[in-house]
């Protein structure tokens, strides 16, 4: 729940017993927290499933249950260990002018993508959303559309800056536009009914909840995902004979 103050607008994520503040400083910067975890931002993340539509095809998802264990399984074992803790080192590196680092944080996600299909998915999102930050005057992503291997999390960190987002602000954002995204993905392809979708959603945000804190005091050398379902499904997908997303 966002609480409005004096000065700043906050909420409090969960883990355990703890709590991360999560300030946002003025009314324009939480207003571009809703506009980057928007479904409406135009760079294409409804067109992507990551390897839900093959889960589908292969009946290992097929009711609301089994949505909601995929989505909270790849919270588990992908978003919050890799893309999350990512993330937020590369907003810090690019608030303390240290590219090469900010580049490094991002080379080793898109290392950490294990197929073609889900390089290709982060090249596509980084570049669109770095073309929108082009358009929307800002200087520094013509920077990152110049290099072949753009990834979703530096544009998305560059863009948090640019909307005056702190780094958990922003992971927080990231994490709610990609629950939001692979319930809209269960909901096409399943199909589940609304109220069902939103029961998925609840079960993937109290997921993200719990352990939201816990993704951002990773060590370095815990930075993993441990999806190999995924990638096999993934691999899979790209010569799935009917399909409604490319990934």
């Amino acid at each position: 729940m966002v609480t409005p103050t004096t000065a700043t607008h906050t909420t409090t994520a969960m883990d355990t017993g703890t709590s991360t503040e999560i300030s946002l400083s003025s009314p324009a910067a939480f207003l571009g927290a809703l506009r980057l975890g928007s479904a409406a931002l135009p760079i294409g993340a409804f067109a992507y499933s990551q390897a839900l539509e093959q889960a589908v095809a292969t009946g290992a998802v097929s009711d609301r249950s089994s949505a909601s264990r995929w989505i909270e399984g790849m919270l588990e074992h992908s978003l919050l260990g890799l893309d999350l803790p990512v993330l937020s080192r590369i907003q810090r590196a690019l608030a303390g002018e240290q590219l090469d680092e900010a580049d490094r944080w991002s080379d080793f996600l898109y290392a950490s993508r294990p197929t073609h299909e889900l390089r290709a998915e982060e090249r596509q999102l980084g570049r669109s959303l770095l073309r929108f930050l082009e358009r929307q005057g800002e200087a520094r992503a013509k920077r990152y559309l110049e290099r072949s291997r753009a990834t979703l999390a530096a544009a998305f960190a560059l863009a948090a800056r640019c909307f005056g987002l702190s780094s958990e602000a922003s992971a927080l954002t990231y994490s709610f536009a990609w629950c939001e995204a692979q319930v809209g993905a269960a909901t096409r392809l399943i199909p589940l009914g609304q109220s069902d979708a939103q029961l998925v959603l609840s079960a993937a945000i109290a997921r993200l909840d719990a352990q939201f804190s816990r993704a951002l005091a990773l060590e370095d050398e815990d930075i993993a995902a441990t999806a190999p379902g995924q990638a096999l499904l993934s691999a899979a997908h790209e010569t799935q004979y009917s399909r409604l997303f490319r990934s």
